[in-house]
């Protein structure tokens, strides 16, 4: 029988590429992964490609002239930044896909707000608004408390919560000053400002087929998440909602995907609850992020990743419920700015009951930039108990045990 083989769209340093490649492994599916970088600068070997995901253009016709001589059975983005090309690619070879304009409002907060309000999804009250505005002018024209958010950066990175006019205007200077940097075309950027939603954070991973929604995980997010920014830290599964809430709130994510036109794949979704029920927070077409996947496991030992897998190529899945105790995990927040010099503790965590393991991902002698600026977590710990409340609890009293020795960096004078 002919290899299976797929395209993994990825960044060189994603959190997500080894366990994807180990699930493939694992199914005896080939892998070719094609990185967000140019082609120069890519492997020589067969196995990588060099990509420049901003021009989907370029970057399709490379993928379908790569096809012509390695016929490929699916395309899977790995990250938020290779979904749109997914979605292109897939589309001009005739792959399972989903549709270019659902990965687009998957991708970029404004068109998502808009197609949710469209169709009846509740969001926030929301406004497009501009680095180049006269900010001051708008601050006055905003309902407080609100919400000052990127549009296409991840993970909880540029956003800030703002109290009143003078916070909005520190907080939309200190966005414009991160958007130059990640966009670094000239001219003013666009920005997202919501009205704050109160409420209970929850995060569900679901997979999607022909537009139906299958519940993997729902996770807790025990941690408030009030701002000013937005870290996240701790998810515990199963959620400890009363059932006919965890319904609604499947309700909602599905007409989410609806709405924006997610019909296959991979969904991750976060969600805020209140006396109002289930507000969307933000719906992304592509699986948990960082290393919060290794909590789950399907049938008889299937991982998030290896599911994701099957359904790309058309492989039997055993089952799509999810078995084993009570799990979590904790990404570990970066306390501020500086050098990493050391981490002590690791094994005493790792010695309190109920964790599995510790990982510290963010490399020593390296600098480390904490939120809303940063874009990454001091690594993850992961724990299993018999409930959730005992996972939560092992979190903590491991977190409690790590030590991080951080030298503040100093500016150089110039003179």
């Amino acid at each position: 029988m002919e290899t299976q083989r797929i395209l993994l769209l990825t960044t060189a340093n994603s959190y997500r590429n080894p366990a994807f490649l180990a699930a493939a492994a694992r199914l005896g599916v080939a892998v070719i992964t094609a990185i967000d970088m140019p082609a120069a600068l890519a492997s020589s070997s067969t196995t990588q490609l060099g990509l420049d995901f901003a021009d989907p253009a370029r970057a399709t016709a490379a993928i379908v002239a790569f096809a012509a001589q390695q016929p490929l059975r699916a395309i899977i983005a790995v990250d938020d930044s290779g979904s749109q090309l997914a979605a292109a690619a897939s589309a001009a070879l005739g792959l399972q896909h989903n549709d270019p304009a659902a990965a687009e409002a998957a991708r970029d907060k404004y068109v998502m707000r808009t197609a949710l309000a469209r169709h009846g999804v509740p969001v926030p009250d929301f406004r497009l608004c501009s680095t180049g505005d006269d900010l001051a002018a708008l601050a006055e024209q905003i309902a407080y408390p609100c919400v000052v958010k990127p549009l296409r950066l991840n993970g909880s990175r540029g956003v800030m919560r703002a109290d009143d006019p003078d916070e909005f205007v520190a907080a939309a200077q200190r966005l414009a000053a991160l958007l130059e940097t990640t966009e670094p075309q000239p001219g003013p950027k666009p920005f997202l400002v919501e009205q704050f939603i109160p409420g209970f954070e929850v995060a569900l991973e679901g997979l999607l087929d022909q537009g139906a929604l299958r519940v993997l995980a729902l996770f807790d997010k025990p941690d408030p998440l009030d701002g000013p920014f937005f870290e996240e830290t701790i998810y515990v599964t199963p959620s400890r909602l009363p059932a006919e809430v965890q319904t609604v709130i499947a309700q909602c994510a599905a007409h989410a995907a609806e709405a924006i036109g997610l019909r296959t794949g991979p969904m991750h979704a976060e969600l805020r609850i209140n006396r109002h029920g289930p507000w969307i927070v933000e719906l992304a077409g592509r699986s948990i992020g960082g290393l919060c996947s290794q909590t789950l496991r399907f049938g008889t030992d299937a991982s998030l990743e290896e599911l994701i897998i099957r359904q790309a190529c058309g492989l039997p899945i055993e089952s799509l419920s999810r078995v084993g105790s009570a799990g979590g995990v904790m990404m570990i927040p970066i306390p501020g700015a500086g050098m990493l010099r050391n981490v002590s503790g690791v094994e005493a965590a790792r010695a309190i009951s109920g964790i599995e393991d510790v990982e510290i991902t963010a490399p020593l002698n390296n600098p480390i930039v904490p939120l809303p600026e940063g874009e990454s977590y001091l690594g993850f710990i992961f724990a299993r108990g018999a409930r959730p409340a005992a996972v939560e609890r092992a979190l903590r009293e491991a977190y409690a045990q790590l030590q991080f020795e951080i030298v503040p960096t100093i500016p150089l004078a110039l003179g």
